[in-house]
């Protein structure tokens, strides 16, 4: 299951792409139609608080939808559609972990700076986006904008102090998430919150896919292209520190909650890493793909 959140006609639905990631079903539209309800929460954030009761009258919609011979009245092509972040509003600041790949942070400094330890951050909910939306260049407090793509994990219920071989039952699922960096103001600060916390440098989506479609999340390719060049590629199997470990570290005395993003890292490959750096300039096109789930294209503003 593939979860969007979508703008059609003017308002904002809940809905769920189809195997071949051509059309949408709105949850809540498709619900009237079979039963004359609509009982859906109006944002994805909400739906996946409901956890398991969400997951089941998913399912209950989809085994209806697949009777119908004509099924045009309530999917809707994806063309007609704008994909919206999926969860546009987060509730909270967006845990990020740095350093999680022993190249990057190679390339970042040396192998001195390769962690013992989880380094995490956040970045604030407003850095937001969705895909294809694009990127400001705040060229008025930097001139060394970066990319960084990353597998993002979901969290599905709530839980303190989850062990390791318990976490992955904690996700709802994955989506992919480009941690957009101001290099200079990261530098300047030395913390982390400000260069990563410009307004439309977390771009997120397509869409969120449900765990139950990803067997093994600490094994699956992860690349980076800009205007074309093959940037990052890597795979999540190149963790320091895996999906398992960083939840039970951050839940360690920390409650996570339905809703919360953990991106989980990034590949060698940043700008940033190149000599001479390669910074990202008005125009530029950005891709993150990973498997399983997708792509997630964004450009930065002329």
């Amino acid at each position: 299951m593939k979860f969007v959140t979508v703008k059609y006609k003017q308002e904002s639905f809940v809905g769920l792409v189809d195997t071949k990631d051509t059309k949408v079903l709105l949850l809540n539209p498709a619900e009237e139609v079979m039963t004359g309800q609509k009982s859906f929460p109006s944002s994805l954030l909400e739906c996946i608080t409901d956890g398991e009761i969400f997951i089941k009258k998913v399912n209950g919609l989809i085994d209806w939808a697949e009777t119908r011979e004509n099924t045009d009245s309530i999917y809707i092509p994806i063309e007609e559609v704008t994909l919206l972040a999926p969860i546009p509003k987060p509730s909270k600041n967006i845990f990020c972990v740095g350093k999680n790949y022993a190249e990057h942070a190679i390339e970042m400094g040396s192998e001195a700076d390769i962690p013992e330890h989880i380094m995490v951050f956040t970045k604030a909910p407003t850095t937001v986006i969705g895909p294809n939306e694009k990127v400001l260049t705040h060229q008025n407090v930097t001139n060394q904008l970066d990319y960084e793509g990353e597998l993002a994990v979901i969290i599905g219920k709530k839980g303190q102090g989850i062990k390791k071989e318990e976490a992955l039952d904690y996700i709802f699922g994955y989506t992919i998430l480009n941690d957009v960096t101001a290099r200079d103001l990261q530098s300047r600060h030395k913390q982390f919150f400000i260069g990563k916390s410009l307004d439309t440098t977390c771009p997120m989506g397509p869409w969120i896919v449900h765990k139950s479609m990803i067997e093994n999340p600490n094994q699956l390719s992860i690349h980076t292209v800009v205007n074309g060049e093959v940037r990052q590629n890597s795979n999540t199997k190149n963790f320091i520190f895996p999906i398992e470990e960083i939840i039970s570290v951050l839940s360690a005395g920390m409650t996570l909650e339905p809703g919360d993003i953990i991106a989980t890292g990034t590949p060698a490959g940043v700008g940033k890493g190149f000599k001479p750096p390669k910074f990202l300039s008005p125009g530029d096109q950005m891709e993150v793909t990973i498997e399983k789930i997708g792509t997630l294209k964004n450009t930065i503003q002329k």
